[in-house]
């Protein structure tokens, strides 16, 4: 069963990244496809192939009972692929199984050659479920319809994060936002901003063009009335202290 209110956390597992042999094109993606779903990410980690790391990362997200993660990488069949044990070892107490599915759809796909090494990518957690690859057919996985698990390659894992979206997390509740951009500092207005409920979502762009402050200043929310009338407020009180703004998305 899919998380309620979910928190979307990306992990991108890659030496080859953080020492500029490749350029990332995952974040970009998942966090577009979140958004057209009415979803955010919550965090993004960008780790190198380091045993201890992924395990470590993969528990902090573990521990936050509203996780949602998309791991990219390690899941191939070379010895520095250690994302399938480590996903074992974190989510299922190191119980790992051979997937009969998975094991026939490598068969299938690389005859005689699946053997000695390409099989070893059917040894999975327990109780693991396939995500469709439509390039080479050899499958992603993911755990509790909440851990995802795919390739490092776009073509195949872009297409898996898809289905897994479309399938668990299509839409979520429409999400309601008022911008405003204020000339003035965030000093100017931080009175204001103290006034705003915890609650309630709300950012602050400070920039300064020629010398002049400006500030945009976004509420957001899931219930529109409760967006319109904090903004609402927030523009009384910014005409109170005389300083100009413009409402909308394109003020700046």
């Amino acid at each position: 069963m899919s998380i309620k209110n979910p928190n979307f956390y990306l992990v991108i597992i890659g030496t080859e990244i953080l020492n500029g042999r490749r350029e990332d094109k995952h974040f970009k993606f998942v966090r577009d496809e979140l958004l057209k779903r009415g979803w955010e990410l919550t965090a993004t980690f960008i780790i190198n192939d380091n045993p201890s790391l992924i395990e470590k990362t993969f528990r902090l997200i573990k521990d936050d009972p509203k996780s949602v993660m998309f791991s990219f990488g390690g899941i191939g069949a070379t010895p520095d692929d250690l994302t399938r044990e480590i996903a074992a070892k974190v989510f299922r107490n190191s119980q790992m199984e051979e997937n009969s599915k998975a094991k026939e759809l490598i068969i299938e796909q690389f005859k005689e050659k699946a053997y000695p090494y390409r099989i070893n990518m059917a040894k999975l957690p327990k109780n693991a479920k396939l995500l469709p690859n439509p390039v080479n057919k050899v499958p992603g996985f993911y755990l509790d319809e909440r851990y995802f698990f795919v390739p490092g390659f776009p073509q195949m894992s872009h297409f898996m994060i898809k289905y897994a979206l479309d399938k668990y997390y299509p839409k979520n509740s429409e999400k309601y936002r008022y911008t405003i951009c204020v000339e003035a500092s965030e000093n100017d207005l931080m009175d204001i901003m103290k006034k705003i409920p915890k609650d309630v979502e709300f950012s602050s762009l400070p920039s300064i063009e020629e010398g002049q402050y400006k500030d945009v200043i976004s509420i957001a929310s899931y219930s529109n009335d409760e967006a319109k009338n904090w903004i609402e407020f927030f523009i009384k009180e910014v005409e109170k202290k005389g300083f100009k703004y413009k409402k909308g998305k394109n003020c700046i």
